[in-house]
Protein backbone atom coordinates (compact mmCIF):
# COMPACT_ATOMS: atom_id res chain seq x y z
CA UNK A 1 0.00 0.00 0.00
CA UNK A 2 1.27 3.47 -0.87
CA UNK A 3 1.95 5.57 2.24
CA UNK A 4 1.24 9.05 0.86
CA UNK A 5 -0.36 9.84 -2.49
CA UNK A 6 0.04 13.33 -3.93
CA UNK A 7 -3.01 14.42 -5.94
CA UNK A 8 -2.47 17.39 -8.26
CA UNK A 9 -5.55 19.24 -9.42
CA UNK A 10 -7.26 18.07 -6.25
CA UNK A 11 -9.96 20.78 -6.37
CA UNK A 12 -11.30 19.60 -9.73
CA UNK A 13 -14.19 17.19 -10.36
CA UNK A 14 -12.08 14.04 -10.54
CA UNK A 15 -9.81 15.27 -7.76
CA UNK A 16 -12.75 15.87 -5.43
CA UNK A 17 -14.05 12.38 -6.20
CA UNK A 18 -10.70 10.82 -5.32
CA UNK A 19 -10.36 12.87 -2.14
CA UNK A 20 -13.72 11.47 -1.05
CA UNK A 21 -13.03 7.88 -2.08
CA UNK A 22 -9.35 6.93 -1.88
CA UNK A 23 -8.98 7.19 1.92
CA UNK A 24 -11.53 4.38 2.21
CA UNK A 25 -9.03 2.18 0.40
CA UNK A 26 -6.28 3.01 2.88
CA UNK A 27 -4.52 5.87 1.09
CA UNK A 28 -3.23 8.95 2.89
CA UNK A 29 -3.45 11.98 0.61
CA UNK A 30 -1.54 15.20 0.09
CA UNK A 31 -3.51 17.64 -2.06
CA UNK A 32 -2.18 20.27 -4.44
CA UNK A 33 -4.13 22.80 -6.50
CA UNK A 34 -3.89 26.41 -7.59
CA UNK A 35 -7.40 26.84 -6.16
CA UNK A 36 -8.41 26.36 -2.52
CA UNK A 37 -9.02 22.72 -1.60
CA UNK A 38 -11.74 22.07 0.95
CA UNK A 39 -10.70 18.74 2.44
CA UNK A 40 -10.65 18.41 6.21
CA UNK A 41 -8.14 15.92 7.54
CA UNK A 42 -5.79 16.10 4.54
CA UNK A 43 -2.55 17.99 4.07
CA UNK A 44 -3.12 20.65 1.39
CA UNK A 45 -0.80 22.84 -0.63
CA UNK A 46 -1.94 25.75 -2.77
CA UNK A 47 0.08 26.80 -5.79
CA UNK A 48 1.01 26.23 -9.40
CA UNK A 49 2.65 23.07 -10.74
CA UNK A 50 5.17 25.32 -12.56
CA UNK A 51 6.62 26.30 -9.16
CA UNK A 52 9.66 24.02 -8.81
CA UNK A 53 10.17 24.74 -5.11
CA UNK A 54 6.51 23.99 -4.35
CA UNK A 55 6.61 20.74 -6.34
CA UNK A 56 9.74 19.61 -4.51
CA UNK A 57 7.98 20.30 -1.21
CA UNK A 58 4.88 18.45 -2.38
CA UNK A 59 6.87 15.35 -3.39
CA UNK A 60 8.65 14.84 -0.05
CA UNK A 61 7.81 11.44 1.42
CA UNK A 62 5.40 10.62 -1.40
CA UNK A 63 5.06 7.09 -2.75
CA UNK A 64 2.88 7.91 -5.76
CA UNK A 65 1.39 10.84 -7.66
CA UNK A 66 -2.04 11.09 -9.24
CA UNK A 67 -1.58 13.87 -11.79
CA UNK A 68 -4.88 15.55 -12.67
CA UNK A 69 -3.87 19.21 -12.92
CA UNK A 70 -4.29 20.85 -16.32
CA UNK A 71 -6.67 22.46 -18.76
CA UNK A 72 -9.53 19.99 -19.42
CA UNK A 73 -11.19 21.58 -22.46
CA UNK A 74 -11.10 20.33 -26.05
CA UNK A 75 -11.72 23.94 -27.13
CA UNK A 76 -8.61 25.26 -25.36
CA UNK A 77 -6.01 27.02 -27.49
CA UNK A 78 -2.60 25.54 -28.11
CA UNK A 79 -1.03 28.18 -25.85
CA UNK A 80 -3.32 27.15 -22.98
CA UNK A 81 -2.59 23.46 -23.38
CA UNK A 82 1.13 24.12 -23.88
CA UNK A 83 1.46 25.80 -20.50
CA UNK A 84 -0.86 23.68 -18.37
CA UNK A 85 -0.85 20.25 -19.97
CA UNK A 86 2.51 19.95 -21.69
CA UNK A 87 4.98 22.00 -19.68
CA UNK A 88 3.09 21.40 -16.43
CA UNK A 89 2.99 17.64 -16.93
CA UNK A 90 6.72 17.57 -17.64
CA UNK A 91 7.40 19.49 -14.43
CA UNK A 92 5.34 17.03 -12.38
CA UNK A 93 7.08 13.96 -13.82
CA UNK A 94 10.49 15.55 -13.39
CA UNK A 95 9.78 16.54 -9.78
CA UNK A 96 8.61 12.98 -9.10
CA UNK A 97 11.85 11.65 -10.57
CA UNK A 98 13.98 14.00 -8.47
CA UNK A 99 12.16 12.88 -5.33
CA UNK A 100 12.44 9.17 -6.14
CA UNK A 101 8.67 8.72 -6.44
CA UNK A 102 8.07 5.26 -7.84
CA UNK A 103 4.64 5.60 -9.44
CA UNK A 104 2.56 8.13 -11.36
CA UNK A 105 -1.09 7.74 -12.35
CA UNK A 106 -1.62 10.19 -15.19
CA UNK A 107 -5.03 11.51 -16.23
CA UNK A 108 -5.00 11.20 -19.99
CA UNK A 109 -8.18 11.26 -22.07
CA UNK A 110 -10.10 9.40 -24.73
CA UNK A 111 -9.43 12.52 -26.83
CA UNK A 112 -5.80 11.39 -27.18
CA UNK A 113 -7.33 8.81 -29.53
CA UNK A 114 -10.46 10.74 -30.53
CA UNK A 115 -10.17 9.93 -34.24
CA UNK A 116 -10.48 6.22 -33.47
CA UNK A 117 -13.53 4.85 -35.33
CA UNK A 118 -16.08 2.78 -33.46
CA UNK A 119 -15.21 -0.91 -33.51
CA UNK A 120 -15.98 -4.10 -31.64
CA UNK A 121 -13.46 -3.73 -28.82
CA UNK A 122 -10.82 -1.02 -29.06
CA UNK A 123 -7.76 -1.93 -26.97
CA UNK A 124 -6.56 0.58 -24.40
CA UNK A 125 -3.30 1.06 -26.30
CA UNK A 126 -5.03 1.91 -29.59
CA UNK A 127 -2.67 4.23 -31.51
CA UNK A 128 -2.66 7.93 -30.71
CA UNK A 129 -5.15 9.83 -32.90
CA UNK A 130 -5.86 13.16 -31.14
CA UNK A 131 -8.91 15.18 -32.07
CA UNK A 132 -7.90 18.57 -30.60
CA UNK A 133 -5.00 20.48 -29.07
CA UNK A 134 -6.21 19.04 -25.78
CA UNK A 135 -5.95 15.53 -27.23
CA UNK A 136 -2.45 16.30 -28.50
CA UNK A 137 -1.41 17.44 -25.03
CA UNK A 138 -2.72 14.23 -23.49
CA UNK A 139 -0.90 12.14 -26.09
CA UNK A 140 2.27 14.02 -25.11
CA UNK A 141 1.70 13.12 -21.46
CA UNK A 142 1.33 9.46 -22.40
CA UNK A 143 4.61 9.57 -24.33
CA UNK A 144 6.31 11.31 -21.43
CA UNK A 145 5.04 8.67 -19.02
CA UNK A 146 6.33 5.89 -21.27
CA UNK A 147 9.71 7.64 -21.37
CA UNK A 148 9.95 8.03 -17.58
CA UNK A 149 8.97 4.40 -17.15
CA UNK A 150 11.60 3.12 -19.59
CA UNK A 151 14.37 5.56 -18.64
CA UNK A 152 13.93 5.74 -14.88
CA UNK A 153 11.98 2.62 -13.94
CA UNK A 154 8.93 4.58 -12.82
CA UNK A 155 5.59 2.76 -12.80
CA UNK A 156 3.16 4.79 -14.90
CA UNK A 157 -0.52 4.23 -15.64
CA UNK A 158 -2.07 6.53 -18.26
CA UNK A 159 -5.84 6.64 -17.83
CA UNK A 160 -7.66 7.39 -21.08
CA UNK A 161 -10.68 8.80 -19.26
CA UNK A 162 -14.01 8.92 -21.07
CA UNK A 163 -17.03 10.85 -19.73
CA UNK A 164 -16.74 11.32 -15.97
CA UNK A 165 -19.69 12.35 -13.84
CA UNK A 166 -22.40 11.22 -11.48
CA UNK A 167 -24.48 10.24 -14.50
CA UNK A 168 -23.85 10.07 -18.25
CA UNK A 169 -24.18 13.62 -19.66
CA UNK A 170 -25.42 12.59 -23.12
CA UNK A 171 -26.18 9.63 -25.38
CA UNK A 172 -22.55 9.23 -26.44
CA UNK A 173 -21.60 8.73 -22.81
CA UNK A 174 -23.67 5.53 -22.68
CA UNK A 175 -20.50 4.09 -24.21
CA UNK A 176 -17.81 6.23 -22.55
CA UNK A 177 -19.10 6.99 -19.02
CA UNK A 178 -17.11 6.34 -15.88
CA UNK A 179 -18.87 6.75 -12.54
CA UNK A 180 -17.28 8.32 -9.46
CA UNK A 181 -17.18 4.92 -7.74
CA UNK A 182 -15.44 3.28 -10.67
CA UNK A 183 -13.00 6.18 -10.96
CA UNK A 184 -11.92 5.56 -7.37
CA UNK A 185 -11.67 1.82 -8.03
CA UNK A 186 -9.59 2.39 -11.15
CA UNK A 187 -7.11 4.76 -9.51
CA UNK A 188 -6.81 2.50 -6.46
CA UNK A 189 -6.01 -0.45 -8.74
CA UNK A 190 -3.33 1.57 -10.53
CA UNK A 191 -1.81 2.67 -7.22
CA UNK A 192 -1.57 -0.87 -5.88
CA UNK A 193 -0.94 -3.12 -8.92
CA UNK A 194 2.25 -4.99 -7.98
CA UNK A 195 4.00 -5.20 -11.36
CA UNK A 196 3.14 -1.90 -13.05
CA UNK A 197 5.69 -0.69 -15.60
CA UNK A 198 3.78 1.34 -18.18
CA UNK A 199 0.13 0.82 -19.04
CA UNK A 200 -2.57 2.65 -20.93
CA UNK A 201 -6.02 1.97 -19.50
CA UNK A 202 -9.49 3.05 -20.56
CA UNK A 203 -11.16 5.09 -17.84
CA UNK A 204 -14.69 3.82 -18.38
CA UNK A 205 -17.26 1.81 -16.43
CA UNK A 206 -18.65 -1.61 -17.39
CA UNK A 207 -21.12 -0.09 -19.86
CA UNK A 208 -23.45 -2.38 -21.78
CA UNK A 209 -22.93 -0.22 -24.88
CA UNK A 210 -19.21 0.14 -24.28
CA UNK A 211 -16.82 -0.61 -27.12
CA UNK A 212 -13.56 0.02 -25.25
CA UNK A 213 -11.73 -3.08 -24.06
CA UNK A 214 -11.33 -3.11 -20.26
CA UNK A 215 -8.76 -5.92 -20.26
CA UNK A 216 -5.77 -3.67 -19.56
CA UNK A 217 -7.47 -2.19 -16.50
CA UNK A 218 -8.62 -5.57 -15.25
CA UNK A 219 -5.03 -6.83 -15.55
CA UNK A 220 -4.13 -4.18 -12.96
CA UNK A 221 -6.99 -5.20 -10.67
CA UNK A 222 -9.70 -2.80 -11.82
CA UNK A 223 -13.18 -4.28 -11.50
CA UNK A 224 -15.83 -1.74 -12.56
CA UNK A 225 -19.27 -2.09 -11.03
CA UNK A 226 -21.39 0.55 -12.73
CA UNK A 227 -23.17 0.64 -16.09
CA UNK A 228 -24.48 3.66 -18.00
CA UNK A 229 -27.35 1.52 -19.29
CA UNK A 230 -29.28 2.45 -16.16
CA UNK A 231 -29.71 5.91 -17.76
CA UNK A 232 -30.36 4.78 -21.34
CA UNK A 233 -34.10 5.49 -21.17
CA UNK A 234 -33.33 9.18 -20.64
CA UNK A 235 -31.16 9.47 -23.77
CA UNK A 236 -31.98 9.73 -27.49
CA UNK A 237 -30.88 7.01 -29.87
CA UNK A 238 -27.93 8.05 -32.02
CA UNK A 239 -27.73 7.49 -35.75
CA UNK A 240 -24.73 5.31 -36.57
CA UNK A 241 -23.38 8.03 -38.89
CA UNK A 242 -23.55 10.67 -36.17
CA UNK A 243 -19.99 11.54 -35.11
CA UNK A 244 -21.15 11.21 -31.51
CA UNK A 245 -21.70 7.51 -32.23
CA UNK A 246 -19.06 6.87 -34.88
CA UNK A 247 -15.89 8.32 -33.30
CA UNK A 248 -14.27 8.00 -29.91
CA UNK A 249 -13.96 11.77 -29.65
CA UNK A 250 -17.57 12.38 -30.65
CA UNK A 251 -18.43 15.61 -32.46
CA UNK A 252 -15.06 17.09 -31.49
CA UNK A 253 -13.68 15.39 -34.62
CA UNK A 254 -15.70 17.83 -36.76
CA UNK A 255 -14.92 21.01 -34.82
Amino acid sequence: MVNIVLVTGAAGRVGTCLVDGLPGHGHALRLLDARPVEAAGHETLRGDIHDTELLDQAMKGVGAVVHLAGTPSTSATFEETLTANIEGTYRVFEAARRAGVGRVVYASSNHAAGFTPRQELAPADVPVAPDSHYGVSKAYGEALGRYYSARYGMGVAALRIGSFGRRPPNARALSTWISPGDMVRLVHACLTAPDLTYAEVWGVSANTRGWLDLAAGRALGYEPRDDAEAYAGEMPELDHDDPEYAWLGGRVVES
